[in-house]
């Protein structure tokens, strides 16, 4: 599904994503990234919902967003609780939804100037 949104400069907006890719500003990603609202994307090593670490939770929470929205890929699925500590020590907040609906409320969040951060879960397909 394509994404069309306003894109102040400097911005990130995610403009599509497919059940196995992802992409901002033009720029594809096929693996787990995180989506400041500005600057550059980052690397976020989780290749499944499985493999999430409360050290992926902890690398969320060095960014300091003040929302972080947990995209968990094609259906909505939960992290265990004890993973958020990080977060929850850090005071930040967080939504779980699907991929698709973490890219949409994401890209209306940044709009709106929002210091949010979208962790988006790109598994590979078999």
């Amino acid at each position: 599904m394509k994404l069309h949104a306003d894109r102040a400069e400097g911005v990130n907006v995610i403009n599509a994503y497919t059940r196995d890719s992802v992409s901002v500003n033009g720029q594809v990603y096929s693996r787990s990234i995180l989506v400041p609202p500005t600057g550059d994307m980052v690397d976020w090593p989780v290749q499944s919902m499985a493999a999430l670490t409360e050290a992926h939770f902890s690398q969320i929470a060095q960014c300091k967003p003040e929302l972080v929205i947990f995209g968990s890929g094609t259906t909505l699925r939960f992290p265990p609780p004890h993973l958020l500590q990080p977060l929850m020590a850090a005071r930040i907040g967080m939504e779980t939804m699907d991929t698709a609906a973490a890219c949409r409320t994401y890209n209306i969040l940044v709009a709106e100037g929002r210091k949010v951060m979208a962790a988006l879960l790109v598994e590979p397909q078999n």
